[in-house]
């Protein structure tokens, strides 16, 4: 049975954002219009509080939109209740530059909890798919280490696997690489691109990191709230 592909798989319509309220209320984000499409790796670049950040968690269904349309994988977000909020997160994955990864947990703990989350994979070895995931990342002599002897690069990867280990049809990437060094950093891109491309994925990137420009397919400029 071949699987509908919906194109495009993130669609934005005059998109509007706002934080506070009354006389308080300021306007995070102008009329945004953005669609990104199955298999695309899309860099949004653009100077710090220009409101990356803010549309990436619309984007991820972190935090629901005000004012227009916004369709994450074929669904209507803009108004969504927090249950559909969180029913498509699952089939999203984040990487932050923060890694967040949970401390009191191994690699493979870590990459593990993400198939948790999952009830269809809770059938499946998933102590053997999180070590899989852990190799393809490099990770293969780490998956009992804790995050605290881990590199910042090693970190991260632990994060792209997280990610990845459950096959989301899209992944959220804030400044990943603004923790590490040119060439972890360079690592810790081309590692998503090659995993994204092989597993079919969707990726959006924020960064404001000039050296890794050349993995995207597309680059997005946002300045004041609107993409330019």
């Amino acid at each position: 049975m071949t699987q509908t592909i919906l194109s495009p798989i993130i669609s934005a319509r005059n998109l509007n954002h706002y934080f506070g309220q009354g006389a308080l209320r300021k306007q995070a984000l102008y009329d945004i219009n953005l669609d990104l499409d199955f298999g695309e790796i899309v860099i949004m670049t653009g100077p710090s509080g220009s409101g990356k950040t803010t549309l990436l968690t619309l984007l991820g269904g972190l935090r629901s939109a005000h004012e227009g349309s916004l369709k994450i994988l074929g669904q209507e977000i803009c108004g969504a209740s927090k249950q559909q909020l969180t029913q498509v997160r699952k089939r999203i994955g984040y990487i932050f530059q923060a890694n967040n990864l949970m401390t009191f947990l191994s690699a493979k703990q870590n990459v593990k909890m993400s198939l948790e989350l999952h009830e269809n994979f809770l059938d499946e070895k998933i102590d053997a798919k999180a070590i899989a995931m852990l190799e393809s990342v490099g990770l293969g002599n780490r998956v009992d280490y804790y995050p605290e002897n881990l590199s910042g690069g090693q970190k991260q990867r632990v994060a792209i696997a997280r990610a990845l280990v459950s096959h989301p049809k899209i992944v959220l990437a804030d400044e990943p690489t603004a923790a590490l060094d040119k060439k972890s950093g360079r690592d810790v891109v081309e590692l998503m691109q090659k995993l994204a491309k092989e597993q079919g994925c969707t990726i959006l990137l924020v960064t404001h990191d000039n050296r890794i420009l050349d993995v995207a397919d597309r680059i997005i400029y946002m300045e004041d709230g609107r993409l330019v």
